[in-house]
């Protein structure tokens, strides 16, 4: 397609530069710091900080903590309420939701500096896309509107969710022409509808050739929803009109598709690869979320899709990237933001141009958004070097939770898990420690998705694997945590996704994670049909 050819055109410069330089990694990321301190030494908030913006990085690194959103909330609040410029001399273009594991929704300010930052990251993974799957060239992508809570859609703008926004304006233009869905889904009143619209868009594409969603469990989720909905969406696809969905949103437009009407009649709703050949054929490439706790999810969505390449993320947050994938590794996006890096064990901070192979470290960030040193709360591991620049692997979120002492990560617990040989039946959800879990104790329930009867077993399993751990077992032996529970539930994917958005996450952003701390007592979940769940669920 033309408008593919544009958009290689146009991120061409952005991937030169980002290979050119890959050998002056320092130079570039000393340069960025100096640009970045002279933004924000100009604001009311950067002078009540103390912001120089003559420092260097070693006293920049010296006098500015490590910091976390609370850093940064009131000024980001007072800028929401009366607009300006609150951490960074660049106007703000919008400001961004975002969800932590057990926090509420912090406002990212997306500022033109952030958003050109983003821009240098995109361009080169863009190009490097192209080059390694020409198919993409001859169809329609998806590139995921994240769906934001249905309470939030009021003070939406109208560009709040939605992936290209994150380009230049001129690669927006471009980009946008090669899409099948129209941005429009995302003023929809509710998430289903916004959901309901971007399948029916979907199906009538048969030029689909890629696409591109951030969690696997929110391409899985889609799949099955479209299975829910095959008779509904037949009959919007057969008619061209919307009926009773998109009420109150600025839609003109409503797909018409004889063909995808009649697949979906003829499907019975099973998630199958032969059914999403028939109605994909031209599909080239997924891309999503495959490393970590993802990594069963991506496999599983890759298994209904195998026409398709697979391309896992690299590490984004709505904060910033730390990673995109290019030339087949995770390699640091250098050219976007100034990246520092912490090693949780000691505190130690390093700058990227310091780290070797086989550190495991913590992102710091400071961007053009206007936040310095700000602690991502994710593990990577050093793999080596992509010219010059640090090729970094996702391990998990780096939190530990400390429930009475045992000090359990992410990476610790994905390691038992692994040690536990699940058969292919069963696929682990979550490890979530409670704060009140068995006989007013605190303890751990792991999660799995299948069918089995084998519960029991396998936590106590999970329970002796994680007593290699000297807290762990010391804690039990003091019976200060209660024994591992484990439930077993065809549909415990979707219950948890429930659980994340209950807690305030925000839909097609929630990452699968091996370890999560709920406060409180493990709720009671109920069915599917709203039923109270029965027998070894119930525990829920």
């Amino acid at each position: 397609m033309f408008g593919h050819r544009l958009l290689k055109l146009a991120t061409w410069p952005g991937e030169r530069r980002f290979a050119a330089s890959r050998y002056m990694m320092e130079t570039v990321q000393r340069r960025k710091l100096s640009v970045l301190l002279k933004g924000v030494a100009a604001t009311a908030e950067g002078q009540r900080r103390g912001i120089h913006a003559d420092w260097s990085w070693e006293t920049f690194a010296e006098r500015q903590p490590v910091t976390d959103y609370d850093h940064w909330r009131d000024a980001v609040d007072q800028g929401r309420a009366n607009g300006g410029k609150p951490l960074i001399q660049s106007p703000v273009t919008r400001y961004q939701p975002t969800s932590g594991s057990t926090s509420s929704i912090k406002w990212i300010p997306y500022t033109r500096q952030f958003l050109e930052e983003l821009d240098s990251a995109i361009s080169p993974w863009v190009v490097d896309l192209y080059r390694q799957h020409p198919r993409l060239m001859h169809g329609r992508h998806y590139w995921s509107m994240s769906w934001v809570p249905t309470s939030l859609r009021e003070s939406m703008r109208d560009d709040i969710n939605d992936d290209i926004q994150l380009m230049s304006l001129g690669k927006r233009l471009l980009a946008g022409a090669t899409q099948s869905v129209p941005q429009e889904v995302s003023l929809a009143r509710t998430s289903d509808d916004s959901l309901f619209a971007t399948l029916a868009f979907l199906i009538s594409d048969r030029s689909l050739s890629m696409l591109s969603i951030w969690s696997p469990t929110f391409g899985l989720g889609m799949l099955r929803a479209m299975a829910g909905w095959r008779e509904e969406l037949a009959e919007v696809l057969a008619t061209g009109s919307w009926g009773r969905r998109m009420q109150g949103a600025d839609m003109d437009s409503c797909p018409w598709s004889p063909e995808g009407a009649e697949l979906l009649r003829q499907w019975d709703g099973r998630l199958n690869a032969d059914f999403f050949m028939a109605l994909w054929p031209s599909l080239a490439l997924v891309s999503a979320w495959d490393t970590a706790a993802s990594g069963p999810w991506a496999r599983q969505l890759h298994g209904l899709l195998p026409q398709a390449a697979f391309q896992g993320k690299g590490l984004w947050a709505t904060e910033g990237v730390v990673t995109i994938p290019y030339q087949g590794q995770y390699t640091l996006a250098y050219r976007s933001h100034v990246y520092e890096f912490q090693d949780p064990s000691d505190g130690c901070v390093y700058a990227p141009w310091e780290l070797e192979p086989g550190q495991q470290v913590m992102p710091l960030l400071s961007t053009g958004s206007g936040l310095l040193r700000y602690k991502l709360k994710d593990l990577v591991a050093v793999e080596g070097f992509n010219g010059g620049v640090p090729v970094l692997r996702f391990l998990g979120r780096a939190g530990t939770t400390d429930l009475v002492g045992e000090k359990l990560t992410a990476p610790l617990v994905g390691d038992a898990i692994a040690s536990l040989n699940l058969p292919a039946r069963l696929t682990p959800v979550c490890t979530v420690a409670i704060d009140d879990s068995e006989d007013g104790l605190p303890g751990y329930v792991l999660l799995l998705e299948g069918d089995g009867s084998d519960a029991a077993r396998f936590a106590a399993d999970l329970d002796h694997a994680l007593q290699q751990n000297f807290h762990y077992q010391l804690a039990r032996n003091l019976k200060q945590l209660a024994p591992v529970r484990c439930i077993i539930h065809p549909d415990m994917r979707e219950r948890y996704l429930h659980q994340c958005r209950q807690r305030g996450m925000i839909e097609g952003n929630i990452k699968m994670e091996s370890l999560q701390h709920w406060q409180g007592a493990l709720p009671v979940w109920l069915g599917r049909e709203g039923q109270p769940v029965t027998g070894q669920e119930v525990a829920l």
